[in-house]
């Protein structure tokens, strides 16, 4: 395999990132895919996120090859999924989906579901899934109220950001805290270096 590898993020989202520069690989490329998220009838949280990732990773490798300077790139995306037994959480847009996801959430445990896909440059797709529980302690009105004032929650699944102020709601994780930030890194990095991609290429210029 050639020695310049590219890698191609199927997503905008600045915590993924920065959770694979986290892990010291810096992507050649962003390039958002948006697709509908809508759930289709009865679909099951995780096979939503399995199913997006899917449809963000090919549709990033079609605007890719439309392009004349096209060549050969490891395509990865993913989608994230917050869930409350088979109830999918939406993306927060409004004050209004933020105080109903936190009510939702209060006092409960909640399931996260990343879905990732690789697409390899000779076309091999992989898929993988990662779920993670969470449990939130009992929020009270004003705490929910000071949350959505933060404004921290616009975009976020299920209306809140573990690696911000929301941090302090989790009373118990099980499972991969970077699945609930937005990217599964250790399913992330095995997947593309089981595929060839040289994930450790840039560890010796790691910053302390």
């Amino acid at each position: 395999m050639s020695i310049l590898q590219k890698l191609v993020l199927a997503s905008g989202s600045p915590r993924r990132i920065e959770l694979l520069q986290q892990a010291g690989i810096e992507p050649d490329r962003v390039l958002p895919a948006d697709v509908d998220e809508t759930p289709l009838r009865a679909e099951h949280p995780r096979s939503l996120a399995k199913r997006l990732s899917k449809e963000k990773a090919e549709k990033a490798l079609t605007s890719l090859k439309s392009e004349d300077d096209y060549g050969p790139a490891f395509v990865l995306a993913a989608d994230t999924v917050v869930a409350v037994g088979r109830r999918i959480l939406p993306k927060a847009e409004t004050i209004d989906d933020a105080v109903n996801c936190l009510g939702l959430l209060s006092g409960r445990s909640h399931r996260v579901y990343s879905g990732i896909c690789l697409i390899t440059p000779g076309g091999k797709l992989r898929q993988r899934l990662v779920e993670t529980r969470v449990r939130f302690k009992r929020l009270p009105r004003e705490e929910i109220e000071a949350y959505v004032a933060s404004g921290e929650w616009r975009g976020k699944a299920g209306g809140y950001a573990v690696q911000g102020l929301a941090g302090s709601f989790v009373v118990k994780l099980v499972g991969s805290y970077t699945n609930v930030v937005g990217l599964p890194l250790y399913e992330s990095v095995a997947l593309l270096s089981g595929e060839g991609f040289k994930a450790h290429r840039n560890w010796h210029v790691a910053r302390p």
